[in-house]
């Protein structure tokens, strides 16, 4: 009776242990799970468009992010950014800095501030750790390629010291990829607006010796981060920016889809991106005017 009521609750412990594990990790690693990534222009033109903020609020709800990567929060506070959080369901908020151009980041989920990176960089990066990963939300320079690559070298080598194998770097890279040079090709428009801007500048090139600049991420590339979009996107589909939002403001109605062009993107390490079933750039109509970039998307089981 003692070893059968002995072995019972021996038994019964390992249970309680086996499932508080798996739960655990459920935890670490919900599923299923969506991350959304979005440059939100000049945060609502500072918060003076009520309009477009509300279609975002609005935009944000149905599509039921569980972490939300955003950039461009401008003029947000953190207050405010919790305020907007709490609409689409989530506890959890945090933004760099609360001066020129912000990223932050929302989750379901605790987050923990691992770095607040500023030295170095245009825009800043943020690092976080939250639903079992870390993640690096980046807003690099929009007018150096080479102040990009120092960026990039900069936040690689930050990866290089994880030590989790699940990991997101995401947000608005200013960088083309390699894996874009077929479209390249064709975007001579856009190549000649990049050379005329370069001359007008004494200070930054975005062109590397006068076409594109591929190093940024190749050096997110070569340590081995997947590209999430490119399993399942079309050629056609492959450009994030700009959207008709811009129409005579920086460009004409015809300028803008000859200028498109891919600069937002989710990369994930290796052993986060075999869980990846599902991404894309969400540049159809319904986001068409609520930002000058498209958001980016990935689900993960």
């Amino acid at each position: 009776m003692t070893t059968s009521g002995y072995s019972l609750k021996s038994l019964l412990l390992l249970f309680l242990l086996t499932a508080g594990y798996w739960q655990l990790q459920g935890q670490e690693i919900p599923s299923p799970l969506r991350v959304i990534s979005y440059n939100i222009w000049n945060g609502f033109d500072w918060g003076k468009d009520s309009l477009r903020h509300q279609k975002f609020l609005d935009w944000t709800t149905f599509q039921k992010p569980d972490i939300l990567a955003l950039q461009e929060l401008c003029g947000y506070t953190q207050g405010r950014l919790e305020q907007d959080a709490r609409s689409w369901g989530h506890e959890h908020a945090l933004i760099l800095k609360e001066d020129g151009y912000p990223v932050g980041i929302t989750s379901r989920w605790p987050i923990k501030l691992i770095g607040k990176y500023r030295e170095g960089m245009w825009h800043g990066v943020l690092h976080v750790q939250t639903a079992g990963m870390d993640i690096f939300v980046v807003h690099l320079s929009p007018a150096d390629w080479q102040f990009r690559k120092r960026e990039a070298g900069s936040i690689a080598g930050k990866l290089d010291s994880l030590s989790t194998d699940h990991y997101l770097v995401l947000g608005d890279f200013n960088a083309h990829s390699p894996m874009d040079a077929d479209l390249d090709r064709d975007r001579k428009a856009l190549l000649a607006k990049y050379k005329a801007g370069d001359a007008r500048s004494e200070k930054h090139q975005n062109l590397r010796h006068g076409y594109w600049d591929y190093t940024t991420l190749s050096t997110f590339l070569r340590q081995g981060l997947t590209d999430l979009s490119m399993p399942f996107i079309t050629p056609a589909e492959r450009y994030s920016f700009p959207t008709p939002a811009l129409t005579n403001i920086w460009q004409t109605a015809s300028e803008i889809p000859r200028n498109r062009e891919r600069i937002d993107f989710i990369l994930a390490s290796p052993e986060l991106a075999k869980r990846c079933v599902y991404s894309r750039i969400l540049n159809g109509p319904e986001t068409a005017e609520l930002s000058d970039h498209y958001p980016v998307v990935a689900d993960f089981i």
